[in-house]
């Protein structure tokens, strides 16, 4: 027997989403009243409270009601299709793919057309993001799968190693570092850097450097990598990315010249990451093993 509606569910998760009962009212087209009864119902059920009540301040979730509501909101969620029953199928088979943004140029449609090709009933949607914003996006389950480095993933996550990769240093063809066919972390630690603003991104690469006990200057914290190389094949430092596109002409027409970083610490692997070690359902794994299959 269900000892709370839900409606009475809903009414607390508008609660939680706006604050305050006035403008929860408001957006669900109901009176304040109503939906203070609802509250107070729910919490004498749970016996425990799910709002802090501070007067003059806005209600505020406890640790106890934003667990509440996480799980109230996936039942609403759950139970919107069910009653859609032309929806559930399609609901079941959707597949939300994130990639990091540097990546994104060199895999993500490489990653989609075996995906629409082998799984035709698969909806496929995607995202592009930082590291930060896909591992929350990976844990809050808003994407299921990622392709990216396998950077600050602890063992909550998944990981499938694509392809090995090492960083480049980019720079502009006269750059006295050109000379030698690869370059090390101590040659580039002279030189003033361009790194990306991504903060995982340049909090690696600069921690690559103090694990040899060098501190080097950065010149530019590039919002990307054409920015990066267009920086750099203007003699402004060298850039130093993972993700090296094969042209040898920046944006705006400048030459530049590529030399990989062979440092074995630089050395970071491509992966395929989802949240959680267990198994998962047979659609995610299946994309995950096509994935494999066209990308390693």
């Amino acid at each position: 027997m269900l000892y709370i509606s839900l409606r009475q569910y809903e009414y607390v998760c508008a609660i939680g989403r706006f604050g305050s009962l006035s403008a929860a009212a408001q957006q669900l087209n109901v009176s304040q009243p109503a939906l203070s009864t609802a509250l107070t119902r729910v919490e004498s059920h749970l016996g425990h409270p799910l709002f802090s009540r501070k007067r003059g301040a806005a209600l505020a979730l406890t640790t106890q009601g934003r667990r509440f509501i996480e799980d109230a909101e996936n039942l609403l969620t759950n139970a919107a299709r069910l009653e859609k029953a032309d929806q559930v199928s399609a609901t079941r088979a959707q597949l939300r793919l994130g990639c990091f943004v540097d990546l994104a140029p060199f895999l993500l449609a490489k990653a989609l057309r075996p995906l629409r090709m082998a799984l035709p009933d698969l909806t496929v949607s995607y995202k592009v993001d930082g590291f930060e914003g896909l591992i929350t996006d990976l844990i809050d389950g808003r994407i299921d799968l990622a392709l990216t480095y396998g950077l600050s993933m602890d063992a909550g996550f998944q990981q499938q190693t694509l392809f090995p990769s090492r960083p480049n240093a980019i720079m502009a063809p006269d750059h006295p570092l050109v000379r030698a066919p690869s370059v090390s972390l101590s040659e580039l630690a002279a030189h003033p850097l361009i790194l990306s603003n991504e903060g995982l991104s340049s909090q690696h690469v600069l921690g690559l450097f103090r694990q040899i006990g060098l501190r080097p200057s950065v010149a530019h914290r590039a919002a990307t990598l054409e920015i990066q190389r267009s920086l750099a094949a203007h003699h402004e430092g060298v850039a130093i990315s993972y993700a090296t596109s094969p042209s040898d002409l920046s944006y705006d027409g400048m030459p530049l010249v590529s030399r990989r970083i062979l440092d074995d610490i630089a050395a970071e692997p491509v992966v395929l990451a989802r949240h959680g070690t267990g198994p998962t359902e047979p659609h995610i794994a299946q994309a995950e093993q096509i994935l494999m299959e066209f990308l390693a």
